[in-house]
């Protein structure tokens, strides 16, 4: 057989699904463990952070998308909100248009902040002052629901090990081996 063309395709597609597209879009802001500060009177369309965290004094005009890193909000967010892994604080009368979800850590939401649509913390809290204001739901899921099904999973593990351990185990206790005749 010859494996030369599927081996030459399969290499091929591989350098198209793993080679970066450059960005074109001049006003977004993405950053790798170097934290993104939008000064007051500035805006960013989207802003994507990986280990750091972004603080808008200005305006972020589309999304924000952190991982392991927090986002502080003192100006306007006019789109969406996503954390994993930090905090979110929407500071005194800042506000985010549209949804904030954070998974796994604290959002916080000062006096006069307002969020335009949903306000969702996966598995961490949400602390909310009386004068903020959240125009969608406010869902909250606690991190103890998270640990159910983990149980679950880990007690199915424990028992088909347990049962593994019971039908490998030797048929003459006390002895590694049969009894000799």
């Amino acid at each position: 057989m010859n494996y030369s063309r599927p081996s030459a395709f399969l290499f091929l597609a591989a350098v198209a699904l793993f080679s970066a597209a450059p960005a074109h879009a001049s006003r977004d802001a993405v950053q790798f463990a170097s934290d993104i500060l939008v000064p007051q009177g500035q805006s960013v369309h989207d802003a994507v952070c990986f280990l750091c965290s972004v603080k808008v004094d200005g305006t972020a005009e589309h999304d924000i998308v952190v991982f392991f890193g927090s986002v502080q909000i003192a100006g306007q967010a006019n789109h969406d909100i996503v954390d994993f892994f930090g905090d979110v604080h929407v500071g005194p009368s800042a506000s985010v248009g549209h949804d904030l979800v954070n998974f796994f850590g604290t959002t916080r939401l000062a006096e006069n902040a307002s969020v335009g649509s949903d306000v969702v913390s996966m598995f961490g809290s949400i602390r909310v002052a009386d004068t903020a204001a959240i125009a969608g739901n406010r869902v909250v899921e606690p991190f103890f629901l998270l640990l159910i099904p983990l149980g679950i999973l880990a007690a199915f593990v424990f028992g088909i090990v347990a049962l593994v351990r019971r039908v490998r185990q030797p048929r003459f206790p006390g002895y590694p081996f049969p009894p000799p005749r």
